[in-house]
This record gives C-alpha cells, structure tokens and sequence, in this order.
C-alpha cells in the first residue's frame, strides 16, 4: 500500500476510494444469499470464524464469572474467609475472562460490529446454564423461555447479519473518521454526553438510564475502534504492516480511554441499582448503540435488502427478550434475608418481623419506622 498523501489531496480520495471499493464487498443478491445454504457458507466463512470466536469468548466469559462466583461461596462458608484476590480459584475465573475478552475483540477483526455485537446474549444465555448445572441454582420456566428465544434470535442474527467483506486498514479507518456521516454522529454524541453528564455531576440525577446512556455512547467509541484495531492486526498479518500508521495509535488509544470509563460508569450503576435489572438494560443499549455505530461508521447495511434488516432486527428484539426473562428476578433468589419472626403479635398489623439495621448499633428497627432507641433518646432529652 502507497504511503498516505497530505489531507486534502485529491490522488489521496481517489485512492482511498478504489481501495474500498476492492475490500469492501456485500453478498450479491442470489439463491443462496439470506440463508443458510452451501454458497452463503463459502461467502461468510471469514464471518464464520468471527462468530466462532465471539461465542466461544462469551462462553468462556459466562465460566468466569460462575467460577468467580464459587469461589466467593466457598469463601464465605470458611470460618475465617481470607481476601477474594488471595485465591488461586478466583484469579482462574479472571484468567479466563481475559481469554474470553480477548477472543471478543479477536472477533472483530473477522466479522461486522453488527454481527459480533449482539451475540453478548451468549455470556448472559450461558451463565444461567451453567450456574444451573454446577452451582446448583433453580431452573425456572422463565429460564428456559428466555434461553429459548435468544438462541433464535442468534441463529436469525447469525443468517441475516450483513455479509460484507471488509479489509479494515490504516487508509480504510481513516477515510471513514473523516467521513461526514461519522462527523454528525460524533458531534451528536458529544454533545447528548455532556447534557447527560451535566445532569449527572451537577444536578446530581443518577438514574440508571443516564447512567447507561453514557455506557451506551462510550460503547459506540469502543467498538469503532476496538474493530479497526484489530482488523488492522488482522491485516497486518495477512497482508501489509498496519501498526506503524498514526491512526492504529489514535484508534488504540481511544479504545483504552472508552473501556475505562464506560467502566466507571457501569460500576456506578451497579451500585445503585441491582444487577438484574442493570445487565438486561445494558445489553440493549450496548447491543443498539453499536450497531448504529457500525452503521454510520463502516456502512455495514449498505445494499442490504428491506427485508434482511427486518429479520436482523428482529433476531435482536429475541435476543434482547431472551437476556430479559433470564435475568427478571434471579438476583432476588440469592438474596438471604435475615430476620426474627415473632408470629402473630396481638394489636399489630402484619408487623411480625424485625430487619437487621447495619447501620446503628440497635439489632434492627420495626418495620414501620418506628425505633425504641429513639423513644429513648427523647426521653433523655427532656430529662
């Protein structure tokens, strides 16, 4: 590949131009184009592998996290429970997280951000079978329903996906990011940031949905540039070095900075709200945030028929509905509420339990409200 020309240059857009048109290819129209027969196989092996990377990842991600989680109950049942970080078992969970994560952003470099992006449905569907399978958790009819309907949705997603064929390299991520459709999207971005993170640092309105709206538009950053890193990597190892480009470095550092702080900010929402409610609420708007990003970003639904992207989008509402059922209430399985029942008490109302209060020095406080500490505290005042 010729050395990139100065900015503006006209030699530099053509060129870029008839590099695109070469790496850039969507299934023609045809018997086998839309399902599942011998000629889409031969068009979307590439594809293929992505998505067997992208699943295999997930799973591995859904065994480290159960793992992770056995290791926190083995902890607890110990008479003296030593620090998470001090076991070896936990540290295997976070091991293979790291290969789970990796063979995600492997993935990228083979497939669409549409395609990789919604199979997220995978960790979800796969974390619920294996806690039900060693952890020894409830498999309830919702389960089954949910895992049910995000394995069609993926089989939908994985048929109906667009089946382009883009070589992602320096001079393609860079015709791209000064692309006028990208520059619109990143301005709207920026700006729904900041009215977000007003609100949020000033106004001080943590709702889960801002908070998730700001996961959201960093996971859009992300997954651009977690795709054109790798499918730099990717290209670079199939054909011309990639990585001395200025924009592999501008692109990688954008990728570490998004990571970060969409981790900030999902960490802060699970502290205020539960993780049944925040998981399912985040896969959709991940799910949806990056597919509108690889649709501005590298036009992955140009061409594609009216009905393809009908069925695609459908295949995301299952999934998203599947990851729905099997998240709703599962936390509230795990959670041990301890109290002292007093029975039936003549002259009260259903107030026959008394909660543990972690944060006075009182056991616990009725239910009401009402607290005998504070039937003594004024008493002593007026004294």
């Amino acid at each position: 590949m010729a050395a990139l020309a100065p900015a503006g240059s006209g030699d530099a857009a053509s060129a870029a131009l008839d590099e695109l048109s070469l790496n850039f290819t969507y299934g023609a129209p045809g018997a086998g184009n839309g399902s599942l027969s011998g000629d889409w196989y031969r068009r979307n092996q590439i594809h293929l592998f992505g998505v067997l990377l992208a699943i295999l990842g997930n799973l591995v991600i859904s065994i480290s996290l159960n793992i992770q989680k056995y290791s926190h109950l083995q902890l607890a049942q110990q008479e003296h429970p030593r620090p998470y970080f001090k076991s070896v078992l936990w540290w295997g969970g976070v091991l293979l997280m790291a290969v789970g994560e990796t063979g995600n952003f492997a993935a990228y470099g083979f497939a669409p951000i549409t395609l990789i992006a919604p199979l997220g449905c995978v960790s979800v569907t796969g974390s619920a079978i294996i806690s039900v399978t060693f952890l020894k958790d409830n498999l309830r009819a919702s389960d089954l329903l949910g895992m049910t309907l995000a394995f069609a949705g993926t089989y939908l997603l994985v048929n109906f996906a667009p089946n382009i064929t883009q070589a992602i390299s320096a001079r393609t991520v860079q015709y791209y990011l000064v692309g006028w459709q990208f520059l619109i999207y990143v301005i709207l971005e920026i700006l729904i940031f900041c009215i977000l993170l007003y609100f949020y640092k000033r106004k001080g309105m943590k709702h889960m949905v801002i908070l998730l709206t700001l996961v959201a538009i960093l996971a859009s950053l992300t997954v651009i540039s977690v795709k054109a890193v790798s499918g730099m990597i990717t290209f670079s190892m199939t054909d011309k070095m990639q990585l001395t480009y200025p924009i592999f470095s501008i692109m990688f550092i954008i990728m570490i900075a998004s990571c970060a702080f969409q981790v900030k900010f999902l960490n802060q929402a699970m502290k205020l709200y539960n993780t049944t409610t925040v998981v399912p609420v985040n896969h959709i708007f991940f799910t949806i945030s990056a597919i509108i990003a690889g649709i501005i970003f590298y036009q992955e639904f140009l061409g594609a028929a009216f009905l393809t992207v009908f069925i695609y989008l459908f295949g995301c509402f299952l999934s998203f509905l599947g990851v729905f059922l099997v998240t709703r209430n599962r936390e509230k399985e795990h959670l041990q509420e301890s109290y002292i029942d007093f029975g039936n008490i003549p002259g009260k109302q259903t107030l026959d339990k008394i909660q543990p209060d972690s944060n006075s020095l009182s056991y616990g406080t009725l239910p009401d409200g009402s607290d005998s500490t504070k039937s003594q505290d004024g008493e002593k005042k007026e004294v």
